[in-house]
């Protein structure tokens, strides 16, 4: 399913049920010692999609810990994201020289919460809701913005380890323009562009892709990486 939202050069695998045995490595067992039974499937079958995506890149088994932000830190040479919601799990990978930036994010198809929203959107992406739901009311638009700002936060979250530029400190911090499918493409899926917002140390452009099923929505965001200059 989430292949529908990245790139030829992205690896991904994904389950809707928690693996019974991942095999976590020892320092995976450590960080999760005393956790509760839930957190830990999630984290233990959300890494064993992350080794499957990075065995399509000829990557070799290894730890994947957080780093002091709780990011996932991928093996050298990689870029990836994970994400997990109930009844979903799945993460992708990529080879640096082919993808800069990655980041995805699932989500149950239903609405926010009251006031999540508002904590989350700007005035202008809240207008952009309303037109939204005129043009198609079987999207939960306010969710699929949600997601979509996770996905461009998981993305930009390394490129703000690069001297000189910062990280965004919420979801405020990034603007997305939500696009829902052309005309004559399916309607459950569609683009978005994400920005962090001028003020910032750089402005970047991140493009995503959205899927929506009935019961998860998906959003990816896929930086092709930049090609070397010819001397």
């Amino acid at each position: 399913m989430i292949e529908a939202v990245l790139p030829r050069a992205v690896a991904a695998a994904e389950h809707f049920a928690d693996t019974p045995d991942s095999g976590l490595f020892p320092a995976e067992r450590a960080l999760m010692a005393g956790v509760g039974a839930g957190r830990r499937r999630e984290f233990t079958t959300v890494r064993h999609c992350a080794r499957l995506a990075l065995r399509e890149l000829g990557v070799a088994p290894a730890p994947l810990l957080p780093d002091a932000g709780g990011a996932p830190r991928w093996p050298a040479g990689t870029v990836g994201s994970m994400t997990h919601c109930r009844g979903y799990r799945a993460a992708v990978a990529a080879p640096h020289t082919a993808v800069r930036a990655l980041g995805i994010d699932a989500e149950p198809h239903r609405p926010l919460r009251d006031g999540v929203l508002a904590s989350v959107a700007r005035a202008e992406e809240r207008e952009d809701q309303l037109a939204l739901l005129r043009l198609d009311a079987a999207v939960h638009w306010d969710r699929l913005l949600f997601c979509a700002k996770e996905a461009a936060f998981k993305a930009w979250y390394p490129e703000g380890a690069r001297p000189g530029l910062a990280r965004p400190r919420s979801l405020h911090d990034i603007h997305v323009t939500l696009r829902p499918a052309a005309p004559g493409d399916r309607p459950d899926r569609g683009t978005f562009q994400a920005r962090v917002l001028p003020g910032r140390p750089e402005t970047a452009r991140f493009p995503g892709r959205w899927l929506a099923t009935e019961d998860f929505l998906l959003t990816a965001v896929a930086v092709p990486a930049v090609p070397p200059r010819c001397l």
